[in-house]
């Protein structure tokens, strides 16, 4: 038999139309016997379904939008590549978009989203230069998580305990060895202004002054450039204000290390270092700098994965206002203790 059509293929391996058009839908969701009849059947046949017809003619498509502010961030990298594979997972195609850290990219592809009819959106927002109405705009259209940060409303939100995370790494530098210096981050979205305020917070409920440093008003998304070029500056000025340095983020920590380094200094937690540099997210590259960078974690297995699940569990409701605000999740980080302090 010559395959043309989803009805020719549903009579060549056996089941009926609406179980084959589910399985394409959502595998998950027909028996396994039944899916393994259907796959068999793929495999010794040249059919494939016309998904673009098929999104043509629902009201909303099978797609789920994944929005990052910027691609090449190892933790927005690492977020995006665990989500897509939990979207295909469920039976949806991830559409993957930057905003290169830019609010005019950002609106227009919260356009892109409402235009290609997605079915929903997890979005890590840029922030405070974010255009709330624009967000509003599209959770008026489709269901949407946010996650690492979010704008303020009654979107659901998966993120981290910055609170919590920040706390327990300033009381770890503290009790191992002098007082962490907190070398501060533009404030470009929420966990800046979390993690500051965690870490004065801590300093002081141990009894220590808070020293906060770091031009934070013109390098936008550009972190390791930041931490070298400011870190190069107080070496050779003789103004760092400490031997423990508590960077805001990793790649804020890479920029610090190298500058270190290039300036002779030892970074490391052995007696004969001249720095301890410690940071917070546990990006992939963090356990290969030299020395391995002690960090706060954040959890990606359960964020990429809770932020899936609230986004579907809206999907299967069919609901995405009423009850959202109960869906926030936050997470704890968990201390890395490597090398560098």
């Amino acid at each position: 038999m010559t395959i043309k059509t989803m009805d020719d293929f549903a009579r060549s391996c056996g089941v009926s139309r609406p179980t084959l058009s589910r399985y394409f839908d959502r595998p998950s969701s027909v028996k396994p016997a039944t899916r393994k009849r259907i796959e068999d059947a793929l495999s010794a046949s040249d059919y494939r379904p016309n998904l673009y017809a098929r999104n043509l003619n629902r009201k909303r498509t099978r797609n789920i939008g994944i929005l990052v502010p910027v691609i090449t961030d190892p933790f927005y990298a690492e977020m995006v590549n665990r989500l897509e594979l939990l979207v295909r997972g469920e039976g949806y195609w991830p559409i993957v978009i930057s905003s290169h850290g830019l609010a005019d990219l950002e609106a227009e592809a919260v356009n892109t989203l409402m235009s290609l009819k997605a079915a929903g959106a997890i979005v890590a927002p840029l922030g405070l230069a974010s255009d709330p109405g624009i967000f509003e705009k599209l959770r008026e259209n489709i269901p949407i998580v946010y996650f690492d940060t979010f704008i303020e409303g009654n979107t659901p939100f998966v993120g981290n305990n910055n609170v919590q995370s920040v706390a327990t790494i300033v009381d770890y530098l503290c009790r191992s060895g002098e007082p962490p210096a907190y070398f501060d981050i533009p404030h470009v979205n929420h966990n800046s202004g979390e993690r500051l305020a965690s870490y004065i917070a801590t300093m002081e409920s141990l009894g220590f002054s808070p020293v906060v440093f770091g031009n934070t008003e013109s390098y936008g998304w550009n972190f390791e450039h930041m931490g070298y070029e400011q870190t190069d500056a107080m070496i050779t000025a003789g103004t760092l204000p400490g031997r423990t340095i508590l960077c805001a983020n990793d790649r804020l920590a890479f920029g610090a290390m190298a500058a270190a380094h290039s300036r002779g200094l030892r970074v490391g937690r052995r007696s004969d270092s001249d720095l301890r540099i410690a940071a917070h997210d546990d990006h992939p590259l963090s356990r290969y700098t030299c020395p391995p960078l002690t960090t706060m974690a954040q959890d990606f297995t359960a964020m990429a994965r809770s932020s899936v699940e609230a986004l579907r569990s809206i999907l299967d409701e069919h609901d995405d206002s009423e009850g959202a605000t109960a869906r926030k999740i936050i997470l704890d980080g968990t201390l890395m203790m490597r090398q560098s302090a």
